[in-house]
C-alpha cells in the first residue's frame, strides 16, 4: 500500500516539492555557514520524495550516542533554523494538509504534510529511516 500512495503522491506534487527541497539544499551548501542547513534540507528532500513507510528519527535514537547534529550545535542549529524558516515551513505543510484533509481521499496525504510540518520546525539531527527501523530503535532505547 506505501508504494501505491508514494506513487501518487511522488505524482501530484511530491517531485516538485522533493526538487525544491534539494535546490534549496544546493543553494545552502554554497555558503561554508549553510551546511548544516543544507544537510537538513536534503533530508526534508528525501523525505519528501518517498513519505509513506517512513519515519524521521533522531540519530541519537538511532545510534544511542550523541553527534554535532544531536548535542548543542544541533540544537542551536535547530533554533536559528526554527526562527528563519522552520515556523513559515511549517505553515505551508498545514496549509496543505488542511486543504488535502477537506476529501476522506486526502488525508493519507494531509497526515504526511502534517509529518512534513513536524520535520520542517527541527530537522537538524534527524534522519529518515524505514517505520521498522524505527520502531526497532525505540525498542532499544526502551530496554
Amino acid at each position: 500500500m506505501s508504494l501505491i500512495l508514494n506513487i501518487i503522491w511522488v505524482v501530484f506534487g511530491g517531485l516538485i516539492t522533493a526538487c525544491l527541497w534539494f535546490f534549496a539544499g544546493i543553494i545552502a551548501a554554497i555558503s561554508v555557514i549553510g551546511l548544516p542547513w543544507a544537510r537538513a534540507c536534503f533530508t526534508i528532500g528525501v523525505f519528501t520524495l518517498w513519505p509513506f513507510g517512513q519515519e524521521a528519527v533522531s540519530r541519537r535514537l538511532l545510534t544511542g550516542r550523541e553527534d554535532i547534529g544531536t548535542g548543542p550545535l544541533g540544537m542551536i542549529g535547530n533554533i536559528i533554523w526554527l526562527l528563519v524558516f522552520g515556523i513559515w515551513l511549517a505553515l505551508g505543510h498545514i496549509g496543505a494538509a488542511i486543504a488535502c484533509a477537506i476529501t476522506i481521499i486526502g488525508i493519507p496525504f494531509a497526515w504526511q504534510h502534517l509529518k512534513l510540518a513536524g520535520l520542517s520546525l527541527m530537522p537538524i539531527g534527524v534522519e529518515i529511516v524505514d517505520k521498522h527501523v524505527a520502531q526497532e530503535a525505540r525498542r532499544r532505547a526502551m530496554a
